[in-house]
């Protein structure tokens, strides 16, 4: 299992991306960043995090937080599993994708 440090809350937990996800305490929180003007929950990011500019799941980054966190993003999807299991998985995510592109959510 590969980890990728990115923060450490005001808690004490770290904000890690393991296995192509972005863990909260060893927990996965998302897939994906979403740039702050698109977050459903902007209002309170901005507020928690002077700076932020993208979210996901519920944490905030900074632009350096969330650099470091879509190379380690990238660098797992780069990762071809070969498996039955995991091209199932690519197809799945591609499927979804199309979808939201086209309006379905």
């Amino acid at each position: 299992m590969d980890s990728v440090y990115i923060k450490t809350t005001q808690d004490g937990r770290l904000v890690e991306v393991i296995d192509g996800w972005i863990c909260l305490g060893g927990v996965r929180e998302a897939d994906s960043l979403i740039p702050l003007e698109e977050h459903p929950n902007r209002q309170a990011m901005a507020r928690a995090v002077t700076g932020a500019t993208h979210g996901a799941g519920r944490l905030p980054f900074t632009l350096p937080q969330a650099a470091i966190a879509q190379n380690a993003l990238s660098a797992a999807q780069r990762v071809f599993d070969a498996s039955p299991a995991g091209i199932t998985q690519r197809l799945r995510r591609a499927v979804w994708a199309k979808a939201t592109a086209e309006g379905v959510d």
